[in-house]
């Protein structure tokens, strides 16, 4: 917006992405601990952990799955399997798949780890048994038998002088393998159930194993049997060793015995003193809920807060933790306190809003219970509990720092970010719905009160304590009144600009009007043919709007609740809607995933932006009216930036740049330097602009020699672009032979296999054909005019003038021709006769040469020059402009002949 002028918005452009990049399976840390590695299904994704930005991607070209992958230590190789049972060895930096050859397992790679020198590769598969390759040579080495059901689990010992490799499979026992003999030397067995990870001593006599049987077991792989056994009480899915040159007093480690950290079903870091057995720390996840749990809900939480993996950056002193809801965590080593949080994959995206001042924040509701806070500068994420169901809505307040949620679990909550830190957390709840609450607005004035809206048919008025926040613990709010509003499930609430009044939308195709005051209902607006989805005060007007489930967005009249405008465009459910540019405009969002600018006033649909694979439940503007972001089932939240006064002003700066090139070019033209002036026009790419050069050209004496100059000191690509001109001036007879003309150069002085090397020469030379040929066909026609003028001019006389005529004769006869046909056979000489014989045979002679002209196979560039002068003649069926007079052309004629 410029000064006080309003300037309507006509696009918004891509300011950045939230993207999923896991879904599941191995995650990898490069060596030098910038890059995370992960799969999504046949991509491998490179996370570098200072941006949170995906740098690289590596795709399966056959598009199956990656089952398996691992990085060199070096890392300098990465290797991955398919379910196509082929290995591809990329070069992950240039995104280039070096080779590829046969894994040799019948069915697929489950696991795959590299030495500690980047040559042995060692791949698990489903059919039990493990083959070792040698990556640099280039071929398989061992081929081990003898596990039974799936190999999970393949790990190199790190002293590489030992070569021994150890795995497990489904039989819950861990296998050592002496590389030199090709044997098993040694079955480990303690476990009941799949074991998860394996971590090695410094000194390599030590082994620690993990597993799903909720235990711990300590190896002296000297003796090859169990030390010691640590219940953990929870199923284990990672394991490290803590490193003994760092100090974790802080964690109460203070014995200089081997200390293991545990990552597990539960959720829990936890910290073990390998000698006593006994747990020294516990670290839960940040911001976990403190409520109190049945037993009944205990595999719920499991399977919502477990971790997956487990792994250790020793150069960083981090830990890194893998979640079930794909999200990936690092911590601290010495505190085990979160520094980043990455969101792998947000599954549906229900609501999405801008918090924080100036929008550099946003809070995402997905299809989990966990509500989660990006910054939008790194995509680290804030990833905050306390509902217990899936979130549903969420609204802000108008100064940002404050936001509301409702979820299924029929509680609504109030959250406050520090404007300093940015941390988020929850300040009030409130409880009292009977069913799943669907929809909440917040107050506009003051953080005063939230109004919610349920599936059970109701909407509630909840006052916000004034001392929420300032204290450390979550206060309670209380209805302040409550309203059966509809019949149906209640999708949407708002509350006006003034506070004052409130809009609901519902299930049964109605939106209604209620005073906040006492919740006494004002008006309803029906008029939608299936529910609606979504209501939306406009900030300046008296004036509502509504998306429903008809594909429809309606403007409603508060005064008289009529329906004073409709707007149609989306092939399916309209599910939001949002005004902008001082509620001048409105954007909508469909469940076929495209979202709509709109002008209201003139019900024009301004612009269709397309970023979405599915429908796009979230929509929501900036503070300042810049920004905009959706958030769709497609996992994806696209953050949308208002382009309009930057088109605005590229195209001035277009049009004063052509301004002083069509300036350059007069001046060029003038100085006679044509390849510099055709250049221009064609750097203008404006066909009639570079035609004018062309007949500028053409009108000097020695036009033909100038062209064919010119056109030979051009570029390929400028030849290309007069090429592709050719075929626009040749479907106008005014300016066909110019056409020719250029084309004539360009067919003697090039080869044709030169010729189609030009992009989509074979196109232009098509489109060339047709019209040649008409040209030719109408030259054809003049031609055989003139020479039936000729043959008539030849058999006619001028008798000369006739006498004055009697003006003031009775009859008052008119003028009589000048021109006058004898009649009386005219006594000639010999030496006349022989005259005659001599013009009527030139005549003829003339004739049968210019017949031969016309029927003969001229080339498109070679049109005589009789056709330079014939061209605008009137008998052209296709001319697009006035012809010339008669006697113009007539006189044309008579000259040339």
């Amino acid at each position: 917006m410029s000064g006080k002028t309003l300037l309507f918005k006509s696009n918004y452009a891509v300011s950045s992405r939230i993207e999923p990049f896991y879904k599941g399976g191995k995650v990898q840390v490069s060596r030098d601990e910038q890059h995370i590695f992960c799969t999504y299904g046949p991509k491998i994704n490179i996370l570098q952990i200072s941006t949170g930005k995906i740098i690289h991607t590596i795709e399966q070209e056959d598009q199956e799955d990656i089952t398996a992958f691992a990085l060199s230590p070096d890392d300098e190789m990465l290797v991955s399997a398919s379910r196509a049972l082929l290995l591809r060895q990329w070069d992950w930096k240039q995104q280039q798949c070096r080779r590829s050859w046969r894994a040799v397992h019948s069915v697929p790679v489950a696991s795959m780890s590299f030495d500690c020198t980047s040559t042995l590769l060692a791949t698990g598969g489903c059919d039990g048994t493990i083959k070792l390759w040698d990556v640099i040579k280039q071929y398989c080495t061992h081929n081990l038998k003898g596990s039974s059901g799936v190999v999970h689990l393949v790990e190199f010992h790190p002293d590489i002088s030992r070569l021994q490799l150890f795995s497990s499979s489904s039989d819950c026992a861990i296998r050592i393998w002496d590389l030199r003999s090709s044997r098993c030397v040694c079955v480990l067995e303690s476990h009941y159930s799949a074991v998860t990870a394996l971590a090695f001593s410094p000194d390599g006599h030590t082994l620690v194993s993990s597993g799903r049987d909720k235990i711990c077991s300590v190896w002296d792989l000297q003796e090859q049997k169990v030390k010691r056994t640590i219940p953990v009480y929870e199923a284990v899915e990672g394991v490290v060793l803590l490193s003994g040159s760092t100090d974790y007093s802080e964690m109460g480690v203070k014995s200089d015995a081997l200390h293991l950290v545990t990552a597990g079903s539960k959720g829990v870091l936890r910290v073990w003193d390998s000698r006593s057995s006994r747990c020294v720390f516990t670290q839960t996840l940040p911001d976990a809920p403190s409520l109190e749990h049945t037993e009944d809900d205990d595999d719920q939480d499991e399977e919502r807060l477990g971790l997956l993996q487990l792994l250790l950056l020793p150069r960083s002193g981090r830990l890194i933790t893998v979640t079930a809801e794909h999200n990936i965590l690092l911590y601290q080593t010495s505190t085990l306190t979160v520094q980043q949080q990455f969101v792998g994959y947000n599954d549906d995206v229900l609501d999405v809003k801008f918090v924080g001042k100036d929008d550099t924040h946003i809070a995402v509701a997905t299809n989990s219970s966990q509500l989660k806070v990006f910054e939008l500068s790194t995509n680290s994420c804030q990833i905050l509990h306390g509902h217990t169901d899936t979130i549903l809505s969420i609204d802000v307040f108008r100064k940002g720092s404050m936001f509301a949620t409702c979820a299924k679990d029929k509680s609504v909550r109030v959250w406050r970010m520090d404007v300093s830190s940015g941390r988020v957390h929850c300040v009030a709840q409130g409880t009292g719905h009977s069913n799943a609450v669907g929809s909440i607005a917040c107050s506009r004035l003051k953080q005063q009160f939230v109004v919610s809206g349920s599936q059970d048919c109701t909407v509630k008025v909840w006052d916000l304590p004034e001392s929420a926040g300032e204290g450390g613990g979550v206060m309670m709010m209380k209805a302040r009144s409550t309203e059966r509003a509809h019949e149906k499930d209640v999708n949407s609430v708002c509350v006006s600009p003034n506070d004052k009044l409130l809009a609901s939308g519902s299930q049964d195709r109605t939106a209604k009007l209620w005073a906040l005051s006492d919740l006494s209902l004002l008006g309803v607006c029906r008029g939608h043919r299936r529910g609606v989805w979504s209501v939306q005060f406009s900030p300046v007007d008296q004036i509502l709007g509504s998306a429903s489930a008809d594909g429809s967005v309606r403007i409603w009249s508060i005064q008289d609740f009529s329906c004073l405008k409709t707007f149609e465009g989306h092939d399916a459910s309209v599910l939001k809607i949002i005004f902008v540019s001082r509620g001048t405009q409105l954007v909508s969002s469909g469940s076929d995933g495209l979202v709509k600018l709109w002008t209201i006033k003139t019900n024009e649909c301004v612009r269709t932006l397309d970023a979405h694979q599915d429908k796009v439940w979230a929509l929501h503007g900036g503070c300042r009216d810049e920004l905009m972001v959706t958030g769709s089932a497609d996992s994806t939240i696209t953050v949308w930036k208002d382009v309009t006064e930057v088109e605005l002003a590229e195209e001035q700066a277009k049009q004063e740049d052509q301004v002083l090139k069509q300036q350059e070019l007069q001046n060029l033209l003038h100085e006679h330097q044509y390849v510099k002036a055709l250049g221009v026009a064609i750097s203008l790419d404006q066909p009639h602009t570079a035609l004018r050069v062309v007949r500028e050209i053409r009108q000097r004496e020695d036009g033909v020699q100038e062209l064919e100059k010119t056109l030979l000191k051009l570029r390929k690509d400028q030849k290309e672009s007069v090429l592709r001109y050719c075929t626009v001036w040749n479907t106008n007879s005014r300016s066909c032979l110019d056409a020719q003309a250029v084309l004539k150069v360009l067919l003697t002085h090039l080869s044709p296999e030169e010729m189609l090397q030009f992009q989509s020469a074979h196109t232009h030379l098509q489109a060339l054909v047709p019209y040649t040929e008409r040209h030719m066909q109408r030259i054809n026609r003049l031609l055989q005019a003139s020479m039936f003028l000729d043959y008539m001019w030849q058999k006619m006389r001028i008798t000369g003038a006739i006498d004055s005529v009697n003006m003031d004769d009775e009859d008052d006869e008119g003028v009589q021709s000048i021109f006058i046909t004898d009649k009386q056979p005219m006594q000639t000489t010999e030496e006349e006769e022989d005259e005659e014989m001599q013009c009527s045979g030139d005549s003829e002679q003339r004739l049968h040469e210019d017949e031969a002209v016309c029927t003969s196979k001229t080339a498109p560039g070679k049109l005589c020059n009789t056709a330079d002068q014939l061209i605008d003649s009137d008998e052209d069926e296709d001319e697009e402009f006035p012809s010339k007079p008669a006697a113009s052309v007539l006189q044309e004629i008579v000259s040339v002949s």
